[in-house]
């Protein structure tokens, strides 16, 4: 790592209250940003979706409990993976415990992935979460929201994921979707993100953001191994 220039203490201060000006502005634009996403337009949910729950299954409109907002993180898990995805998982460390926070803002957080519930049960009890996790195995609910891919796009190698359509990588991928419930019951998607929109959930990243080697990824995420499987 180079060594930045060494100056004394004032020196230091007047440089990181310039900083500070910079830092305060993008406070400012990230809240003008916020806005504008909560003042998207909204798409009404019409098809109907089950998910596997323990022993029986949940419809998209159950999943919101007694809550009007239903957050969901699309945990790349595939049908014939044994493992859930590194990388997921390092997220997934970031949002254990936040579940209840969200529920006291009128929020219902959980994972959804692609794959049988048992492998989730099993994985989710080896790495010692506790947030809600259900299968949208033999459901659309991936396929819609673009975080799962079929053969026939396998084949044709050609995908459509973060908005635009791109060549095939893998058979999941991650994401974020946001939904609302009124009183009536009509569910709207009101919102989704992808790869590095999925930056600003990672609280590890914005650690490792502020020290001086910053993120020091030579090549992505390889870097990254499930927590129980650091050396």
């Amino acid at each position: 790592m180079k060594t930045n220039t060494v100056v004394t203490p004032e020196e230091w201060l007047e440089a990181r209250k310039n900083l500070l000006v910079k830092e305060k502005e993008f406070v400012r634009l990230r809240d003008e940003l916020s806005q504008q996403r909560r003042s998207l337009p909204w798409v009404r949910v019409e098809k109907e979706y089950e998910f596997k729950v323990g022993n029986g299954q949940q419809s998209l409109s159950d999943l919101f409990a007694d809550k009007s907002q239903l957050m969901i993180y699309h945990f790349m898990f595939g049908a014939d993976w044994e493992e859930g995805c590194p990388s997921c998982s390092f997220w997934a460390d970031n949002f254990e415990g936040i579940d209840i926070h969200l529920a006291h803002r009128d929020i219902t957080f959980m994972a959804i992935s692609n794959t049988e519930y048992g492998k989730l049960e099993a994985y989710k009890k080896r790495m010692e979460w506790t947030f809600k996790w259900v299968s949208s195995l033999n459901s659309d609910f991936n396929y819609d929201f673009g975080v799962s891919f079929t053969a026939e796009e396998k084949e044709k190698n050609e995908t459509f994921y973060n908005f635009r359509t791109q060549p095939y990588f893998i058979d999941e991928l991650p994401g974020v979707s946001v939904f609302y419930k009124d009183e009536q019951g009509n569910i709207f998607h009101t919102y989704s993100t992808y790869s590095r929109g999925l930056d600003m959930l990672n609280g590890t990243y914005n650690y490792i953001d502020l020290s001086p080697k910053g993120r020091d990824e030579k090549s992505g995420l390889s870097w990254v191994r499930r927590h129980d499987q650091y050396e």
